[in-house]
């Protein structure tokens, strides 16, 4: 998943499973802004509102990926320390955007602000989430995306 030791190319997002069970669909990628969709519809709770756990899963994945672009301009990956999330206003249909800013971009730390707004971009959620930065370790048996390699 992460570019190799003292590249360049910045690390591209790829979705995971439950991102893709969501609906979350990547706008843009770059240091500076990482931007996302998901629908309301298949992410509510029994009330009928926008789930805060999926406000809070989707949050955490974009601000995640905002700190794993910015590791890998570092030869780095990042590993989430601390997220927090205030929920404003409720949302029972439509779609979410999803915008991780960074706040601080450091060598050892990074941390973003992740806003969750309604299609009249009214805030629903904002999260605030902190990464550690850590030189990346090969591990036995795994490609270069950290994907388990095919044995014959």
């Amino acid at each position: 998943m992460q570019p190799e030791t003292g590249s360049a190319e910045l690390w591209k997002i790829t979705l995971g499973e439950l991102d893709e069970k969501m609906g979350v669909k990547i706008v843009e990628e770059s240091v500076e802004r990482v931007v996302a969709t998901m629908p309301v519809e298949g992410n509510r709770q029994s009330f009928g509102l926008l789930h805060g756990g999926a406000s809070l899963a989707v949050g955490e994945a974009v601000g995640s990926w905002a700190a794993v672009i910015h590791a890998s301009t570092l030869g780095k990956t990042a590993v989430g320390v601390d997220v927090s999330a205030t929920h404003h206003k409720s949302a029972r249909e439509g779609q979410i955007t999803i915008t991780a800013t960074p706040i601080h971009l450091g060598g050892t730390l990074t941390t973003h602000e992740v806003l969750l707004t309604n299609e009249a971009g009214q805030r629903l959620c904002t999260l605030r989430i902190t990464n550690l930065l850590l030189d990346r370790k090969g591990r036995a048996g795994t490609d270069r995306k950290g994907r388990a390699e095919k044995t014959s």
